[in-house]
């Protein structure tokens, strides 16, 4: 995640004004480093989403560390709304999991697109990825909705977050953790921290 100095975590809605060329190099390096990459659907429509891997160096990379060129991208879309022209649903190349409570499917994709049934149960959700793909870590690039409801069960075990050193205002931007308050705050600890033009990129664990 990449917050500003007053916490917001979007400029204009997208992370695209707080991120700087050194952060998006470590995004994409960071995807080299899961079996799967979880988004919510509001982050993968504004972004517009598209194939995990971006180069075949970086995916040269994962397949020199024992991983398939791409990760399996997971969407999580509790009332399927996502729309079908979405380049990450019909990249040839990028096998995607829709996470939803839905008993549609989206018309018209051209991708290899597999809908998992599992509503808002992310540990359910977890164990149908393990089980029936393999998946022993996953990247959650957010937003801040499916961010509060990992950390409400339980599910986040790192943090990396990027702090861009600038100031947006204002009461609407969101910051990185939205939705209801948790039951008990959770509490990490500092593993690294590293700084460039100003920018921190730091790494947080939390206990189980």
């Amino acid at each position: 995640m990449v917050a500003s100095l007053d916490g917001k975590a979007t400029l204009d809605w997208r992370t695209k004004g707080l991120s700087s060329d050194i952060d998006r190099r470590l995004f994409h390096h960071l995807r080299t480093q899961a079996d799967a990459v979880m988004v919510g659907a509001g982050t993968a429509r504004e972004e517009r989403y598209g194939r995990m891997t971006k180069t075949d160096e970086l995916r040269q990379k994962r397949i020199s560390e024992g991983l398939v060129p791409d990760p399996l991208a997971v969407v999580v879309s509790g009332r399927l709304d996502l729309p079908p022209d979405l380049p990450l649903l019909n990249d040839p190349d990028q096998r995607v999991v829709i996470a939803t409570r839905s008993d549609e499917e989206l018309p018209g994709v051209t991708g290899e697109v597999e809908y998992a049934r599992v509503g808002d149960d992310l540990p359910r959700l977890m164990a149908h990825l393990y089980e029936e793909h393999g998946v022993r870590a996953v990247l959650c690039e957010g937003g801040p909705t499916l961010n509060s409801f990992l950390f409400a069960a339980n599910l986040v075990d790192e943090l990396f977050l990027s702090v861009s050193p600038k100031v947006l205002g204002g009461p609407a931007a969101l910051t990185i953790v939205a939705g209801r308050e948790l039951v008990e705050p959770r509490e990490a600890d500092l593993i690294s921290v590293a700084e460039a033009d100003g920018e921190l990129f730091t790494r947080w664990r939390f206990s189980r």
